[in-house]
């Protein structure tokens, strides 16, 4: 795991204050290497073969090839085998990426099972490759300005460059109010870009073209339930297995939810000494702490099953306010979320005693795990049945929820079932967001290609796997471990195990009464049972309370003031924000979402000199 940099014209100065915005991302070395017609640099977190011999830049034998390269490759030694292990001096995956472009160009990457984003610059051609891993896991960032491509892991790096507008994007700007993020490729500058999940592209002569390269077929698997059921548990017990290989410490972030417990025990099968790593909250004096630590405890409860060295952390409200500015500048781009400040503080106490981290994303967006997908199933069927029917389940069953909103659902378009779901409330937007940036069109016109498929769960899942779990869950995990130089990984996502969940007809992973009923059949006699029982709660935090804390409310009138910031003066109805905040403060309204959203907003933009 590392930072990359770089930029197609030659500037040593440059490419230095590039690696010394992203140094926290690979605190073991930091290295450049420059041409006539590029400028390429990189941090080192060194994971595997530590030694100089996987330094980076890594030149090619004759010197044709350069390349910069952040994640790992799982299946590294298959892939030497394949291309001659002979030809190899490192004991690394550094080498094998840079040898399999050689053999195989710009194919390469159809091979790769990793999180990964690289560069490699072909000096005989003037050309620079990049490319993105399957999931997304690896972020990479670029602008062009004036024909010339500049390219990092961080956007900070980016604006090192002083030519780099740091222009508003208000097409982001409204997605991110409903959304809680900015979906690829957009960011929340106008000027900056991301490269999407599952890209690769090629810059030369001051044009990049891109291209996808990661396209799984969808929902064609015919296997019958218990073929099914006995695949994904052999397919995820080699994931982990694949993913353990490391020169450094490495453990687990345990949620007490059944996705990090089955990477636990996957990981138990092959290691008696495991350290994992959980983090609960202090939500103040008086405060029940149980209703926000019930998976905290079950973590617990979990590691002492299966007898780790656990390690836990309680984030106080003191604590995240004091860390509200540094969580935000590690995010790069605002992502609306209090959970980002307990994984920052989890990320630094894992520090402490481990390097490499598994974590259990993506469970939830490839097996089914989410309330929406059974609520929007219970509609899809509910929209097929006769009235008398649909009555009679609406009396007997409490999980269905009533009719009335089965039918709301069930008669909506694609979009705006969609829009219900993952939107925030169109009218509060339209109260503190300012005229002329309001747009209600936007955000539903980008998804809106999304909609397409055989049903709408399968559809909803894959627009999950393309927006929400890229730029909102992975962004979030890779930020806030990288901003302490911890590597995460993410068993669940591995190549094999994307392709063969995203080949399972998405109405087989749900049931009107249960989500996630493949995962869970898959391991249900491995892990404790009680971990069957529990509802599904998502990461609860007490933010919502640390906001009426005399000094977190002090802070947050500061920031929610129209004199904060000044350049984002003109985006919002001020009056309007201090109303909602003020029913927040008195308990007389509930709207975290959009103030937290806000608070990180304006500090951000203070914080990157924002230009609007």
């Amino acid at each position: 795991m590392c930072a990359i940099n770089g930029f197609t014209f030659k500037d040593e100065t440059l490419i230095n204050r590039m690696n010394a915005e992203t140094k926290h991302r690979g605190p073991d070395g930091s290295h450049f290497w420059l041409h006539d017609q590029v400028s390429l640099g990189q941090n080192r977190l060194a994971i595997i073969d530590v030694s100089a011999a996987s330094d980076q830049p890594m030149v090619s034998k004759d010197g044709r090839y350069i390349l910069v390269y952040n994640g790992e490759l799982y299946n590294f030694k298959e892939l030497k085998k394949e291309l001659g292990e002979q030809r190899f001096k490192s004991s690394g995956d550094t080498e094998v990426i840079l040898e399999a472009f050689i053999t195989w160009g710009k194919a390469c990457v159809e091979k790769f099972n990793g999180m990964f984003a690289f560069a490699i610059y072909d000096t005989r051609k003037n050309e620079l490759f990049l490319a993105r891993d399957h999931a997304g896991v690896k972020p990479l960032y670029y602008t062009i300005q004036h024909g010339r491509l500049i390219f990092s892991s961080e956007i900070k790096a980016i604006l090192a460059h002083k030519q780099v507008r740091r222009t508003l994007n208000r097409e982001s700007l409204n997605h991110y109010f409903r959304l809680m993020y900015v979906p690829e490729p957009l960011t929340m500058f106008s000027a900056i870009a991301k490269l999407p999940q599952g890209s690769r592209a090629i810059f030369k002569d001051g044009k990049l073209t891109v291209e996808t390269y990661f396209k799984p077929v969808l929902g064609g698997n015919r296997s019958g339930t218990r073929e099914i059921i006995r695949t994904i548990e052999k397919k995820i017990d080699a994931a982990v297995e694949r993913q353990l290989v490391s020169d450094r410490p490495l453990g687990v972030y345990l949620s007490g939810g059944i996705d990090s417990t089955t990477v636990l025990d996957c990981m138990a099968k092959k290691h008696s000494q495991i350290k994992t790593y959980s983090v609960g909250f202090d939500p103040g004096p008086g405060e029940d702490s149980t209703k926000y630590n019930h998976d905290f405890n079950l973590a617990r409860r979990t590691a002492e099953h299966y007898k780790t060295d656990h390690h836990e952390v309680l984030l106080s409200s003191d604590e995240a306010r004091e860390s509200f500015e540094q969580v935000i500048w590690n995010m790069d781009e605002p992502i609306a979320n209090p959970t980002a400040w307990a994984l920052f503080a989890l990320s630094k106490k894992t520090r402490e005693s481990a390097v490499v981290v598994l974590c259990g994303d993506g469970g939830d967006e490839l097996f089914g795990g989410y309330e929406r997908y059974r609520l929007s199933y219970a509609a899809s069927l509910y929209q097929i049945l006769p009235a008398f029917m649909t009555n009679a389940l609406a009396r007997l069953s409490s999980a269905l929820t009533t009719s009335s909103i089965l039918t709301k659902l069930a008669k909506r378009p694609w979009i705006e079932r969609y829009a219900q779901f993952l939107f925030q409330k169109e009218e509060l937007l339209k109260r503190f967001l300012s005229a002329k940036v309001y747009d209600r069109n936007v955000t539903r016109n980008f998804f809106q290609p999304f909609m397409k498929g055989r049903n709408f769960e399968e559809v909803i899942m894959e627009t999950d796997r393309k927006t929400w779990l890229v730029d909102f869950a992975l962004m979030l995990t890779d930020t806030m471990a990288m901003a302490h130089g911890v590597e995460g990984r993410v068993p669940l996502l591995d190549r094999d195990v994307v392709e063969y969940a995203l080949s399972i007809p998405a109405r087989k992973k749900l049931s009107l009464w249960k989500t996630k009923k493949l995962l869970k059949a898959a391991f249900h006699s491995r892990l404790p049972a009680y971990l069957f029982n529990q509802p599904k709660r998502g990461f609860f935090t007490p933010a919502a309370k640390w906001l009426r804390h005399p000094e977190f409310l002090a802070m947050a009138k500061e920031v929610l003031s129209p004199d904060y910031c000044l350049q984002t003066k003109d985006l919002f109805n001020w009056a309007e924000i201090e109303a909602i905040f003020a029913k927040h403060v008195d308990k007389s309204g509930y709207n975290l979402s959009i103030i937290w959203a806000l608070l990180t907003f304006q500090v951000w933009a203070k914080r990157f000199e924002v230009v609007v």
